[in-house]
Order: C-alpha cells, then structure tokens, then sequence
C-alpha cells in the first residue's frame, strides 16, 4: 500500500467512526494516531504496511524519542483499528495486527488537590461577572461529579435539573449515558451562571457552557479558563483531568461507596478506581487502621 492509498483509507475510515456516532475527540485520537505514522513512514522511508515488524518499529522508535506509555499505546491502538477495519471492508486479505500487545503503561501517581488548594480554585473565580461565575460552576460540577471535560462542553442546558440536584451526561466515554448528583453549593452556582448567561449572544443555544467573542466553549477554552483559574490559586502543574481524579478521591475518603463511585463517575471497571485513587490510597489506609485501632488489645 502507498502512502497516498494509506491517507485515502484513512479519511474512509474517518467517516465510518462518524457513523458510528464516535465522539470527535476519539475520531481525532485516532486519526492523530495515523498522521503520526505517516509522518513515521516518510521520514524513514518506511512503506506503510499494517505489519507487526512495521508497527512494532514505529512504536518503538516513538518510545526512544520519549514520548509518554501512554501516548505510545493510544497512536499503536489507533494503527490495530484502523487494520482490523480495512479486514472488514476488504481492503486487507488478513488483519495482522489482531492480538498484538499493547506498550506496557507506567504505573503513574496523579496528584489530588488539597483541600486547602480546592478553596483557592473555588476563591479565584471570586466575583460577579460572567466568567467568573460560569468557572466556578464548572470546577465544582467537575469535581463533584467526575465529569471529564469532554463531557462537560458536550453539556446542554436542559440536562440540568437544579430543583432535583441532578444532571445528566448524556454521552460520556464510550457512548454510555449516566445521570449524576449535584449539591446544593453545585446547584447554586449552576444557578447564579444560568442567570447570566441569559444575556449572551448565544443565549437561545442548547449548549450549556458559552465562551467569549459569541461562540460556545470548545476543549481548548475550557483548558485555558480552569488552568488560568489554578495560576491564581498558586496551583503548578495543573490539568483539568486532576480534577476528576481529586473528586474521586473525596468520594473514597468521605466513606463513599465504591459500587456508588463506578455509577457516578461512568466507570465499568473496577481497576479505575485504583488508578485514580492510588495518591490517596495510603492517606486513606492509615486513617482507617486508626479508626479500627487493631492494636487495642
């Protein structure tokens, strides 16, 4: 296969994961994942064939270049995708790439945030103005719900329900729907951007959160506000993604349920749970070997 027949699949392919309602973050994950070939394939003037020995040099070339596990394994799982869908249309005889192991991950601790550094982020979004106020509705919706960034711009108004404390996701990670708690200061501050916002320009949309110069809030928007936020809090490092793993967390450490956590926060795994809470899980241990006092005798 060429590399111009390989991009003239991978656009094929591209519409396929539309129709099949993927969201536009994994349809961009996995074309990402292809256009990093490519770009593999020129410059080693590698053709592109959808073999382990090809693949399995491209990764390792993108592991020597230093790139996170975890990105070596998402641009490997895209090219396993992309194989056993040209198997299926026919494109390919065989899909050679069935069974190939991913890269190993590393098994990395995501800080959670203070208590302490949570009021700071709530503090800097002190104010009355629009921003203010839609910022500090969406860093605590986020840390009480778990709700990734891609499922909180995806958010309409109407999949809020404040009287009841409830809202919906109606499309998170893999297609699956959940409806999540909110509490009374979420509810609140839900409510007092609600009300500002129906001066916007954009006011009679269905999306819920609006940014500025009259256009709705896409990913980058929504990085730059909650990092700008977490600059004025004196908060290094930050990722809106800490936010998830901190509400988490808090779940765990304010004796909620684990079966509870799942639901809310639209897991079907039960190793995510120890993935996200694995900062926290000796804090949590100690705390609750105090509490038992085994050495009590």
């Amino acid at each position: 296969m060429t590399l111009e027949e390989f991009q003239t699949l991978q656009d094929s392919w591209a519409l396929h994961l539309r129709a099949e309602r993927k969201s536009a973050q994994t349809v961009k994950t996995y074309t990402d994942g292809l256009k990093r070939f490519v770009l593999w394939c020129r410059q080693t003037s590698t053709e592109p064939d959808l073999t382990r020995p090809v693949v399995n040099a491209f990764v390792a070339d993108l592991i020597d270049e230093g790139v996170e596990a975890a990105t070596a394994r998402s641009r490997q799982l895209s090219l396993r995708r992309f194989s056993a869908w040209l198997a299926e249309e026919g494109e390919l005889d065989n899909d050679q790439l069935l069974g190939l192991k991913p890269p190993k991950l590393d098994s990395k601790i995501v800080p959670e945030l203070s208590d302490d550094q949570l009021k700071e982020l709530i503090k800097a979004c002190a104010g009355k103005d629009f921003w203010e106020r839609r910022d500090e509705a969406i860093i605590r919706l986020m840390i009480e719900t778990g709700a990734r960034a891609g499922e909180v711009i995806n958010m309409e108004v109407d999949d809020f329900d404040l009287p009841g404390g409830t809202v919906i996701v109606r499309r998170g990670k893999g297609g699956k729907g959940r409806r999540s708690p909110l509490g009374p200061q979420t509810c609140r501050a839900v409510d007092r951007y609600l009300r500002l916002r129906r001066a916007h320009r954009l006011a009679s949309t269905p999306n819920m959160w609006l940014g500025d110069r009259g256009k709705t809030l896409g990913y980058s928007g929504l990085y730059d506000s909650l990092v700008r936020r977490a600059e004025l809090a004196g908060i290094p490092d930050f990722h809106p993604h800490v936010l998830r793993h901190t509400g988490a967390g808090r779940w765990l450490g304010k004796g909620g349920s684990e079966g509870g956590l799942m639901a809310v926060f639209g897991w079907s795994r039960r190793d995510m749970i120890d993935r996200y809470t694995r900062a926290t899980a000796e804090r949590r241990a100690v705390d609750e070997a105090r509490g038992l006092n085994l050495g009590d005798l």
